[in-house]
């Protein structure tokens, strides 16, 4: 068993002494080492401390140029943008909500009037904040609506949201403007991106039925059969499930 050595402990023997030498001279090493590492440490720190300070400098620098940015620059651009946004916003929702005169109204909100901003100036003018990335969804479904369907690609693939229903809505809007396009491809690539965005009670039987007519159109049978199926077992309730049944029976005759 090991035994605990007092302070001051004299060796009883030769082998004992020995032992305590070599501890005594291990320990000075030790400490010997130490203060070497802490003096080379002390010396690089003093020799690059200009160097350290200019690197502590920028941070800062740069932490305080973000925070005022923020706070001087960015915050009340968002201000600015979202007050302009409001205007063309009006136009796009009574265009979205009438049943006649929709394309004066949609180009309404596209161009502006009256010395207002429009959707597109929003769009070029405030490029980086929240109020121009909706613009930029409200111009690409005002286009859809206008039949011009390059246009609506354009702003709407620039549009970016996590939102669950505008951000399915964005990507199936492509969709309907690639099918418009004669791409049927490209439009059953989107509506899936729609469906792969969320799933929920209004959007996915919604994407379900436009990518099962697409396959069906295009002569993919199985995988229209799997789009309707999908919409008469999980959505039995949803505006779409109406007549899916007929749906199914063309799509399984065609294979």
């Amino acid at each position: 068993m090991a035994t605990y050595k007092k302070r001051g402990h004299k060796p009883k023997n030769k082998a004992e002494a020995t032992e305590q030498q070599q501890h005594e001279s291990t320990t000075a090493e030790v400490f010997s080492t130490l203060d070497s590492s802490a003096s080379r440490t002390e010396q690089w720190v003093a020799r690059n401390q200009n160097y350290i300070l200019g690197v502590i400098g920028v941070i800062a620098v740069g932490v305080l140029g973000f925070l005022g940015y923020q706070q001087f620059i960015q915050k009340p651009r968002e201000e600015a943008a979202s007050n302009e946004l409001f205007y063309p916003l009006q136009y796009f929702r009574q265009a979205q909500q009438s049943e006649t005169a929709t394309d004066s109204l949609y180009t309404l909100a596209l161009n502006g009037a009256e010395g207002k901003y429009g959707l597109i100036d929003i769009v070029d003018e405030y490029s980086g904040t929240e109020a121009a990335n909706l613009a930029r969804y409200a111009a690409g479904v005002s286009y859809l609506q206008l039949n011009q369907y390059d246009q609506a690609i354009n702003y709407l693939e620039d549009y970016s949201s996590e939102d669950a229903i505008l951000g399915a809505v964005s990507l199936g809007s492509i969709g309907d403007a690639f099918m418009q396009l004669g791409q049927p491809d490209e439009a059953l690539s989107y509506y899936e991106k729609a469906l792969a965005h969320d799933t929920n009670d209004f959007t996915t039987p919604l994407y379900l039925q436009k990518a099962g007519v697409t396959a069906l159109e295009m002569q993919r049978y199985d995988k229209a059969v799997d789009y309707f199926s999908r919409i008469r077992d999980s959505y039995p309730q949803s505006a779409q499930a109406s007549g899916v049944e007929a749906l199914i029976g063309m799509a399984k005759k065609g294979s």
